[in-house]
């Protein structure tokens, strides 16, 4: 390759996975050099989310992880991390190649399955208010601050345990965001009411676990109705570049039907459940402007599953004619948008059930790895050197002292 010019080498990386850049990187230092800078990161990202190509499919059950090539069902790749040792690991969101991985709210990672490279949130305690003993409910959300070049966990979590519990609305709760820029936590103390009611009535009715979408730099859940005490429904925002929460508004026809909310395209969208036997889904093409919201297509129940409790839009597909849909926490089918038929998406060796995540090949956080690890790393090569060094010089003594004895 030495004859070959660096910026058509540059070009020609560009457009592969990495998973193989990560293999190139020892071709030659300058290889390595272009591969692990941060000009070449940023540019295969832009490159893979313009293009579409390389995405993967990223599998998560109780005892599942592992990622699926998009165009190849047949090729899943276990996801071996540092987190999955320490017990049954959530997976809180994906984002630019990114996941967020959880073991606890003190035991919090981002990790990219792509180059198997991780970062590990510095442990942060939760300050449980006067009285509370115990944790309840936690929300995560994973996202890109596009505007300060960062990437943030949000981490919210209900406290139990004390007089705060014999009150309807009373839950006691703490807000944390972490800047991977900063490598610290920060306390949001400003907070709209409606935060108390998602910790107390989300789980009631959601199928979904807590997770934040991302989409327009801004991190959302829903806030569902419940007959009775909630008269409609409501979408939290969390911003990422202004760290404050706000409620995005939605059409007001929607507002006492069973919703939840996904991205599609980069756009948020709305799936709109009528009886649980079809599915429609609005879009919001223009962020928070209420106008642009319109009804994207509607999807029927399929004639292979008992209930429709769950729909879920991932992608397009490449000619925009199927959608690939997640459905009841269990299986992807591919949707026909003209003949309105269904195609399991199957996959190999994988007949449980599972959630699914979009994942991007990409080369973000480096291929240098987290440096707590990288230290261990490097004490651990150094005590294991220092070991063979003494052995080295005992086997030397032994054997000058044999052949004096000789």
């Amino acid at each position: 390759m030495a004859n070959i010019p660096m910026d058509i080498i540059t070009d020609l990386f560009l457009r592969l996975p990495a998973t193989t850049l990560v293999r190139y990187r020892i071709l030659s230092k300058p290889c390595f050099s272009l591969i692990d800078s941060p000009n070449f990161i940023e540019s295969h990202l832009n490159q893979t989310l313009q293009s579409g190509d390389h995405l993967m499919i990223l599998l998560r059950g109780p005892r599942l992880l592992c990622t699926v090539n998009l165009d190849s069902p047949d090729k899943v790749t276990d996801v071996e991390h540092p987190l999955k040792t320490g017990g049954l690991t959530e997976v809180f969101g994906s984002c630019n190649g990114l996941i967020g991985l959880s073991n606890s709210p003190t035991d919090i990672a981002i990790f990219n399955p792509s180059t198997r490279q991780i970062h590990r949130l510095p442990a942060e305690s939760v300050d449980f208010p006067e009285g509370s003993t115990t944790r309840g409910y936690v929300f995560y959300g994973l996202g890109y601050d596009s505007v300060n070049d960062d990437y943030k966990v949000v981490r919210m979590v209900q406290c139990k345990g004390g007089k705060a519990d014999e009150l309807v609305f009373g839950f006691p709760y703490e807000i944390k965001v972490f800047s991977l820029k900063k490598n610290s936590w920060k306390r949001i103390k400003r907070v709209i009411p409606a935060i108390q009611l998602l910790f107390y009535f989300y789980y009631h009715l959601l199928y979904r676990r807590g997770y934040g979408v991302l989409a327009s730099n801004s991190l959302h859940w829903v806030l569902p109705r419940r007959p009775g005490l909630i008269a409609f429904n409501a979408i939290i925002r969390f911003d990422l570049d202004t760290e404050e929460f706000g409620i995005l508004d939605f059409p007001e026809d929607l507002a006492h039907e069973n919703i939840d909310i996904g991205v599609l395209d980069g756009c948020l969208c709305l799936m709109c459940n009528h009886e649980f036997s079809y599915v429609d889904v609005w879009i919001m093409k223009e962020y928070k402007v209420e106008g642009s919201w319109s009804k994207l297509f509607r999807v029927p129940k399929p004639k292979s599953v008992e209930s429709f409790d769950f729909m879920r839009p991932l992608l397009y597909s490449k000619e925009r004619d199927k959608i690939l849909l997640e459905i009841n926490n269990a299986k992807l089918v591919w949707f026909d948008l003209k003949s309105k038929r269904f195609r399991t998406l199957r996959i190999k060796d994988c007949d449980s059930s599972y959630s699914a995540e979009l994942l991007v090949s990409s080369l973000v956080l480096g291929c240098k790895g987290d440096p707590t690890e990288v230290m261990r790393r490097k004490e651990r090569l150094a005590r294991e050197d220092k070991i063979m060094q003494e052995r080295n010089k005992r086997d030397d003594f032994l054997s000058k002292g044999f052949k004096l004895v000789l």
